[in-house]
């Protein structure tokens, strides 16, 4: 079980996507884990075929402990029974010295479901569809024979909420009543979780907060532009523009970009940005969009849909929750005009950003209505100084009004 974040020391299995037998190389998902804020894929460390599956789904364990065992390719496999995963028992055990060959994976491991054609759905769907009230019938499977996913479900869910809102399936006293406790127990969990961060921030990280507002006529003005060449589905927002500048102005203040480990600042070689993504009941995660500044402004806009699409279905991926280097809170889309931020611990800056507003400017002496944002950054004092911060927003400034060069 790897550690997911700095507040996890435990996790729960949701669901394996191998089976025994399976060939898999380094950085192929391995499972879906809960970590109590979101459900998270888990890569494989290292190339090989899977010799044994040695959690249950459904099981809690802490970080650091085994969930498979890995040999190398051309290895002779042992019998998959020896797998604690139920699905591993349909495939025969091997002759002795016979060196197993492994067929492709078929995808995640999936259980029949009583009552539906086709009738197969993963773990995690089913979870899925209980906790949103899902009519698994209903549902039709996008993978293999029909199999259903976690997307068919919430493409389900999707279509059920816009054309019977008010389905008294879902109003029913009886399902509200029995769904009730789990949820309320989940929450509880999540908010416990985030809590013990937070309280450890506040506690340990001596923070300082720079602020200023900047002046978006010239982005807008050219993302009006830009826009109007580009289909509906590959149109930039403002928050890419902002997560691009704040790469690159992190990249020429590398003293926010980096961890507070073992009483020492590490910078970190690459820029990660960590973006804040409110998910279900409430939990809050910021996963990575890797190498930011590297990326093209297009490509931080479908980065950053892909991260939210994927963070709200509960499909993140491990090394994005791991590896973060600096966060950036956007809260402006919930109508606030300033966000001060407690710092993620490793990292050592958190960048907040509020609504876009139109106020009064003055511009070579004119005074006019201009819009602007308003943008705080979090610093670990430890690690820098104001000074630091407020360069980092002057860079940060200077690179929005010029966001042709983004």
């Amino acid at each position: 079980m790897p550690s997911l974040g700095a507040d996890m020391d435990a996790g729960t299995l949701v669901e394996w996507l191998v089976r025994a037998g399976d060939t898999v190389h380094r950085g192929d998902p391995m499972a879906v884990v809960d970590t109590d804020k979101s459900a998270i894929e888990v890569e494989s460390f290292d190339d090989g075929v899977v010799e044994a599956l040695l959690v249950e789904p459904g099981t809690r364990v802490a970080v650091g402990t085994p969930l498979a065992r890995l040999v190398a390719v051309g290895m002779t496999v042992a019998a998959p029974e020896q797998s604690a995963a139920p699905a591993a028992a349909s495939r025969p055990a091997p002759s002795p010295g016979q060196v197993v060959v492994p067929a492709p994976s078929p995808g995640p491991v999936v259980v029949p479901v009583g009552g539906r054609p086709g009738g197969r759905v993963s773990p995690y769907a089913r979870r899925l569809a209980r906790e949103l009230g899902v009519d698994l019938d209903r549902v039709s499977g996008s993978g293999a024979d029909g199999a259903v996913h976690a997307e068919d479900v919430l493409a389900a869910r999707a279509t059920t909420t816009e054309q019977v809102p008010d389905s008294p399936a879902v109003e029913e006293p009886v399902a509200l009543e029995s769904s009730a406790p789990p949820a309320r127990s989940a929450r509880s969990a999540r908010r416990e979780t985030i809590a013990a961060l937070m309280s450890r921030a506040k506690r340990e990280i001596p923070h300082y907060y720079v602020a200023t507002t900047v002046d978006l006529h010239a982005l807008t003005e050219w993302l009006r532009r830009t826009n109007r060449e580009r289909s509906v589905a590959e149109r930039i927002v403002p928050a890419a523009a902002v997560l691009k500048a704040a790469a690159l102005a992190a990249r020429r203040h590398p003293g926010l970009n980096g961890f507070w480990v073992d009483d020492a600042f590490v910078p970190a070689p690459e820029v990660h940005l960590g973006v804040a993504v409110h998910v279900r009941d409430g939990a809050l995660v910021a996963p990575a969009i890797h190498r930011t500044a590297d990326l093209s402004l297009p490509e931080v806009m479908a980065a950053l849909r892909d991260l939210v699409s994927r963070a709200r279905a509960g499909r993140l991926r491990r090394a994005e929750m791991a590896d973060p280097t600096l966060t950036v809170t956007d809260l402006g889309d919930q109508g606030v005009e300033e966000v001060i931020g407690v710092i993620y611990p490793p990292q050592v800056a958190l960048l907040g950003v509020g609504r876009v507003v139109e106020r009064p400017w003055a511009v070579d002496g004119l005074l006019g209505v201009r819009p602007t944002v308003r943008l705080t950054l979090s610093g670990d004092h430890r690690a820098t100084d104001g000074a630091t911060g407020a360069r980092f927003l002057t860079t940060l400034d200077e690179l929005l009004q010029h966001p042709e060069e983004l």
